[in-house]
């Protein structure tokens, strides 16, 4: 099967973020989902989005995505208001401080579930942490035929609006993960998985939830560790990917997000968890080079184009 013919379904929100980097830079991008969709895209994958575009956003998703020719609309549906307007502050050192002034209500399964039968993967992004009902992602999950991956990001963070977003504790993840083929997480997300939210989690606490995860059901887990690039473990074996080279840092809004696709992108073509891995730690890695959704989606037009040379 060529990669022009395989439909990945990709569930997530459409956010506008403000972003403010540590030397004070502040711009203002479409994101949210948009960073896989625009790798995935720009690698020439049919995606089929299932999102809530909020009236405000259509206008600068339009003008972002209208050149988008693998990009599949059928999943959106349009709601009135401002949408997800997302404020990002990248500190100096330590996590980054997000404060969600306005959200869209959670997605009905139905879309999903009807288009399941036409999917060759489904990717689920937690971007805000109100996508959708636990409930709802159980149904689901149940009814995919393809792999599911599930990246838990925000679920990780309080669902407060206006304040400051904080680490949570999360006892329902084994409800989120169960029976998913593939699960990401970073330090932070595994600590409030583990019931721990203060800090980062540890090579130990990492270790102790990849057995747990792996008990649920998915093939391999992934967790993402910023510039010392990503661990992954399965059943039978463990790899700490590193990246290749150093980079210049211009912003790492969506290096998670890249991985994510790249991955996904290379699970879908049969290779190995840990070969998939290794690609998905080499784009990310660049991907701090760019800036924002349109950049990624040029930087995946690039790297298509390399491996078309290649071949």
């Amino acid at each position: 099967m060529t990669e022009a013919k395989r439909v990945f379904g990709l569930i997530g929100t459409v956010s506008m973020d403000e972003v403010t980097t540590a030397t004070g830079r502040q711009f203002l991008n479409l994101g949210g989902a948009l960073y896989q969709a625009a790798i995935l895209c720009g690698l020439g994958l049919e995606t089929r989005l299932y999102a809530r575009l909020a009236a405000a956003l259509r206008p600068p998703f339009e003008a972002l995505t209208g050149h988008w020719p693998s990009l599949r609309r059928e999943g959106l549906s349009l709601v009135p208001g401002p949408g997800n307007y997302v404020r990002l502050h990248y500190p100096e050192q330590g996590e980054r401080e997000e404060v969600l002034e306005s959200a869209v209500p959670a997605l009905e399964p139905g879309l999903i579930l009807q288009g399941l039968s036409q999917l060759d993967f489904l990717v689920m992004i937690i971007n805000s942490g109100f996508e959708l009902e636990v409930s709802d992602w159980r149904k689901i999950v149940e009814a995919a035929s393809c792999p599911v991956w599930l990246d838990i990001h925000s679920l990780s963070l309080e669902r407060v609006l206006g304040l400051p977003r904080r680490y949570r504790p999360i006892p329902e993840w084994r409800e989120w993960a169960k029976g998913v083929t593939y699960l990401q997480a970073n330090r932070q997300e595994v600590a409030c998985m583990l019931g721990r939210p203060e800090k980062p989690a540890g090579a130990a606490d990492i270790r102790k939830f990849c057995r747990l995860a792996l008990d649920l059901g998915p093939r391999a887990v992934f967790i993402t560790l910023g510039r010392e690039g990503a661990l992954v473990r399965t059943a039978a074996k463990e790899e700490t990917i590193v990246p290749r080279a150093k980079v210049q840092v211009k912003d790492t809004t969506g290096c998670g997000d890249v991985f994510c696709a790249v991955t996904v992108s290379g699970l879908s073509r049969g290779l190995a968890p840990f070969e998939a891995g290794r690609n998905g730690v080499g784009l990310a890695s660049r991907a701090a080079q760019a800036s924002g959704v349109k950049e990624t989606y040029e930087l995946a037009l690039s790297h298509r184009a390399g491996r078309s040379q290649e071949s």
